[in-house]
């Protein structure tokens, strides 16, 4: 059987993956809710730069001009208001449809409530894109096919026949990893993004500069340090991440060899993905509102749930809900900020 699919969100990651997968022979429509992202992706195609460089004829829509059935929708926009966005998608569906949401963050819940949890499937991207333009986007992570990853999976781990065929599809733009404790993928990818997105964010930087720069990589390290303890006494079993097991590299206790050892590693952790500007901050930049409260905030949220305090998370919220107000601006002077919490 064939499936008909779309991608829903000519964001940087919906242009990357759009044009990775037409490039390939696959026949597919995007999605988007912008009526010059629909008309330079008509005209001019996807358009991929930075480490990869080139670009796919693909075929646009507006989501108000969409007349099919789905049997998938890749779900690639943000989140602000991600149930009344599935709303609209659920009209897209066939009677068996079934959404892959590829945000960043827990999505699933908010997805699985509108059209429940057997027809709900999420993906954590394991790569980074910036839009430079309509159609046009950076890709900022290193180009092999196992650099370009994916984690897929359920939050109460059915399968159906589109199961396959959505692993199909992403297999050809990179690597997936199906996981069975997804909300252990999801997790370690909402570290990463809570440690280096926020800060990315916050400095108003890449991540490797973040990194790289020893006062905010001490935040970086205490926000990793959160999102473990947390997983912990949630009962969340952190997964690997490229073959890398994050809880055994960056996770100490007091103030010892391992604590030093994470904090030099950080850098390196990052290095292959140092050149991705946090989509958040981009947003910011655009004079846009942003996902913070379904990065850091959802740590947050967790810690509040199972009294574990998570200090730094919150103050990268307090601090990225200041730019959307205009009181402070992305910029290292943001760093100080953190200052008491060391105390």
């Amino acid at each position: 059987m064939k499936f008909k699919y779309a991608i829903y969100g000519a964001g940087s990651l919906g242009i990357v993956l759009s044009a990775y997968l037409a490039k390939s022979g696959e026949i597919f429509d995007i999605i988007d809710r912008n009526p010059k992202s629909v008309e330079a992706l008509n005209s001019n195609g996807a358009v991929v730069k930075g480490k990869a460089n080139f670009s796919a004829k693909v075929h646009a829509i507006h989501e108000d001009e969409v007349t099919k059935k789905y049997d998938i929708i890749f779900m690639l926009s943000k989140q602000i208001e991600n149930k009344k966005t599935v709303k609209k998608l659920s009209k897209m569906l066939a009677s068996d449809g079934v959404i892959c949401t590829m945000q960043n963050g827990l999505p699933e819940a908010d997805v699985a409530e509108v059209i429940g949890e057997n027809r709900t499937y999420g993906c954590a991207v394991g790569w980074g894109a910036t839009r430079l333009d309509y159609g046009v986007s950076e890709l900022t992570s290193e180009p092999e096919k196992e650099n370009l990853g994916f984690s897929f999976g359920s939050m109460d781990g059915h399968k159906d026949d589109k199961f396959d065929e959505i692993v199909r599809i992403l297999n050809v733009m990179g690597t997936v990893a199906v996981e069975e404790n997804f909300i252990g993928a999801r997790w370690v990818k909402l570290l990463i993004n809570s440690a280096f997105s926020g800060m990315s964010t916050v400095c108003g930087d890449t991540f490797g500069a973040v990194a790289k720069n020893k006062a905010s990589r001490k935040v970086i390290q205490r926000i990793i340090k959160e999102c473990i303890d947390v997983a912990k006494v949630a009962k969340i079993k952190i997964e690997p991440i490229q073959g890398k097991d994050v809880v055994k590299l960056l996770d100490y206790k007091g103030n010892g060899f391992k604590k030093w050892f994470s904090f030099v590693i950080i850098p390196i952790a990052i290095k292959k993905h140092s050149a991705l500007k946090a989509s958040m901050l981009q947003d910011i930049e655009k004079g846009k509102p942003c996902e913070i409260d379904s990065i850091n905030g959802i740590v947050s949220e967790f810690g509040k749930k199972y009294n574990v305090p998570t200090p730094f998370n919150d103050k990268v919220v307090e601090i990225v809900k200041s730019f959307e107000t205009k009181k402070r601006q992305p910029s290292y002077d943001n760093v100080k900020l953190f200052d008491e919490l060391f105390k």
